[in-house]
């Protein structure tokens, strides 16, 4: 093992096959920690093979983290390892209208952005309070702030994640464990395909947020223990508008970025 690693330590990344969760993989090894990073995609090997040509040891697991049984496969491929960081960032969004969708799709994102995260959390995070150390960062999203008219389920989602993230960091003040939440905008990745939907105003935006600008930011915000950090000015500025303005109001906003067809009118 090298000195980057013996300084570092070992971080846990998931959802770390591309964009933001492979650009916070990015972050640590750069900074020399050793790497276990998991998704429910083959391109994690992929992201593996980049990322050990920064020098640091990649373990990397194949694996659906919106399930238990996912989660323990994760922790049981862990061992007794000390965890040193933790980046829960997989996560799943889901376009159109909540009476239209299927809701198989609807449950697989509520498993992947809550259930699963919130376990991984629990049982990494015991091991991290009986040390007395330990950084966790957990992939919110300003979206928490809106109520996200034709991506509702997914908006809800990330709006438990913001709060649970605050309430753990309160609850783990005094124990030498730390929790920090990114919440980002927009941003330059497979989410909107993978969401279906190309065919929103958000969807076709050529100005969202570069990952790697997104990462970095939460990478850093970790790495001090801040509590949270807004990505980019304007989505600090819409946060502060969105504390302010009424949830109707929001909402209605939210429709004409998001309702399918809307790039179009």
């Amino acid at each position: 093992m090298n000195s980057k690693s013996v300084d570092g330590g070992l971080a846990v990344v998931t959802g770390a096959s591309s964009g933001i969760g492979y650009e916070l993989a990015r972050c640590c090894a750069q900074k020399g920690f050793d790497l276990f990073i998991a998704a429910d995609e083959p391109g994690i090997e992929d992201a593996a093979v980049q990322l050990r040509a920064i020098g640091v040891q990649v373990e990397a697991l194949q694996v659906d983290l919106s399930t238990i049984q996912g989660v323990d496969q994760l922790c049981a491929a862990l061992g007794n390892r000390k965890v040193d960081a933790l980046l829960a960032n997989a996560g799943r969004g889901l376009g159109h209208g909540f009476l239209d969708q299927d809701f198989k799709q609807v449950r697989h994102v509520i498993d992947t952005n809550i259930t699963g995260t919130v376990y991984l959390i629990q049982k990494v995070g015991r091991d991290m309070r009986t040390r007395g150390e330990g950084k966790i960062l957990i992939t919110g999203s300003i979206a928490g702030f809106i109520p996200g008219s034709f991506q509702a389920v997914y908006n809800g989602s990330k709006a438990f994640l913001d709060s649970f993230s605050f309430a753990l960091r309160n609850e783990l003040k005094d124990t030498g464990v730390t929790v920090s939440v990114l919440m980002p905008g927009p941003t330059d990745t497979e989410f909107f395909a993978r969401a279906d939907m190309l065919d929103t105003q958000v969807g076709q935006d050529d100005k969202k947020s570069d990952p790697a600008d997104v990462a970095q930011v939460g990478f850093n915000a970790m790495m001090a223990g801040e509590g949270d950090v807004v990505a980019g000015w304007k989505n600090k500025l819409q946060v502060a508008l969105a504390n302010v303005t009424p949830a109707p109001i929001l909402a209605s906003q939210h429709r004409k970025m998001a309702e399918p067809g809307s790039a179009s009118s």
